[in-house]
């Protein structure tokens, strides 16, 4: 086996599994294993100062990063595209495709308190 099939088979049976990080969630109307990464999206953040998350009184930008596997979501969606998660709906920010497994940056304007 090549390292690349162990990554590979390692994301799948270790990273998505629903009894060690993944859990079920609703993306688009289709229920799927999903891991929230709240820490990666907040090392992000501190990357991308620019991005205040305040607009105006009230106003905020909700963000949020999610994996999913490639073969349940099918193909990589673009930047800008609406992604239902949960009920509600994001804007994606950035895709990636990280070897079968897509790293999708979601956001959307919210009001109120974070």
């Amino acid at each position: 086996m090549t390292f690349k099939e162990q990554v590979a088979r390692d994301n799948y049976a270790v990273f998505m599994n629903l009894e060690e990080f993944s859990e079920i969630h609703t993306v688009n109307g289709k229920e799927m294993a999903v891991q929230v990464d709240s820490n990666e999206m907040i090392d992000r953040e501190k990357r991308y100062r620019y991005k205040q998350g305040v607009y105006t009184d009230g106003i905020y930008i909700k963000e949020l990063l999610i994996y999913v596997k490639a073969e349940d979501f099918g193909g990589l969606p673009a930047v800008g595209r609406v992604l239902n998660f949960d009920g509600k709906s994001y804007i994606i920010s950035d895709a990636v495709d990280e070897d079968g497994i897509y790293s999708l940056s979601l956001e959307a304007n919210r009001a109120g308190g974070r």
